[in-house]
């Protein structure tokens, strides 16, 4: 079905009556079950920028109907910085990039601990330990298997882990040792990938995140929207997410950051981020839709729009480059009339 967006009267454009409006048509057709196609996802990415709000208002509803109001947390703890022998041409700590950022080896205990005291002092629901690799060696499977379980047993916080491919056998002992889910995003659209990356293909991507639905844990994968790729590829992702169910998926925005073969790359706008945005809600109407890195750089002062679309955003800073501060979310959150979801609301979900 093809979406018309003919350009409609101020009066018109605020009623919500399906026969005025193709997004809200589109949204009422989602919260009755329907799955977005291809066509229909790319006419959300192509919508008229005067469209905008009420394209927000069509992906809200779809937001609210299955989240409410609330906004869920999470915090990111480079627990390996650097170190990578994967060529990713986006990121600062893979083995082709010049960017000056720490370098170190797998984090000790008491700072991974004191990681997650500050995840249960920001109010974020979910702890994500992250290290830079092809995939976890042994040494690091087990500081994980041991620091998981101690973890969970001092604070009241979900853990994802995000530690590269992964083998069958290694996703099952995460999910022994209490791991709730894996991050492993798919980044971009099958058709693109060969251009971001050539040490590893989008298949083993794909092969991670069946290991890890196997092992019984939960998806996070999504992707960077902003590396060249084409609105196509952008559907494409959102697609392959909802076929292989993921159940939280982080959009990020290129940070194109000096040192890295993406450094230049700046074609991005505030009202295209939000489309995007507002496509993988409509796309993956009932999952967990984060906001994640490039978010300051690229929504700018329209970051506070971009949750009529998502439910979550990360708190605090990224791998390597820096979030705005966790008072300024908790106020974009308050200012919205959100709430922010509490520990004990994630853990009992």
């Amino acid at each position: 079905m093809t979406i018309h967006t003919t350009r409609r009267s101020p009066s018109d454009s605020a009623s919500h009556d399906d026969t005025n409006s193709p997004w809200q048509s589109l949204a009422s057709r989602v919260l009755d079950g329907h799955c977005l196609t291809p066509d229909e996802a790319r006419e959300v990415l192509a919508a008229p920028d005067e469209q905008l709000l009420d394209l927000l208002h069509a992906a809200f509803r779809v937001r609210e109907h299955y989240f409410g109001r609330k906004v869920q947390l999470y915090l990111l703890m480079n627990a390996k910085s650097g170190l990578c022998p994967e060529d990713c041409t986006y990121c600062s700590q893979s083995k082709t990039s010049e960017a000056e950022i720490p370098r170190y080896n797998l984090l000790n205990r008491e700072e991974l601990i004191a990681g997650a005291q500050a995840a249960v002092d920001r109010q974020a629901t979910t702890y994500c330990i992250v290290i830079s690799a092809r995939g976890p060696n042994e040494r690091e499977m087990a500081a994980v298997e041991q620091i998981v379980p101690e973890i969970k047993k001092q604070f009241p916080l979900n853990i994802c882990a995000c530690l590269g491919l992964l083998t069958t056998d290694q996703a099952e002992r995460l999910k022994a040792c209490g791991v709730d889910r894996v991050n492993h995003n798919l980044n971009t659209g099958k058709e693109h990938y060969g251009e971001i990356c050539t040490t590893h293909t989008y298949q083993d991507r794909v092969d991670t995140l069946h290991a890890v639905r196997d092992a019984g844990m939960e998806i996070c994968s999504g992707g960077i929207v902003g590396m060249g790729e084409r609105p196509q590829d952008v559907v494409d992702m959102a697609i392959e997410l909802r076929e292989l169910g993921a159940d939280s998926i982080p959009v990020n925005f290129l940070n194109p950051i000096e040192g890295t073969p993406l450094a230049g790359q700046q074609d991005l706008t505030p009202s295209y981020c939000l489309k995007v945005l507002a496509m993988f809600r409509l796309v993956n109407s009932d999952r967990e839709i984060r906001i994640a890195g490039g978010r300051e750089m690229h929504l700018r002062s329209l970051q506070p729009l971009g949750l009529y679309a998502a439910n979550s955003i990360f708190v605090g800073d990224y791998l390597t480059t820096k979030g705005q501060t966790p008072t300024a979310d908790y106020e974009m959150i308050r200012d919205l009339g959100f709430e922010v979801v509490t520990c004990g609301e994630a853990t009992a979900s």
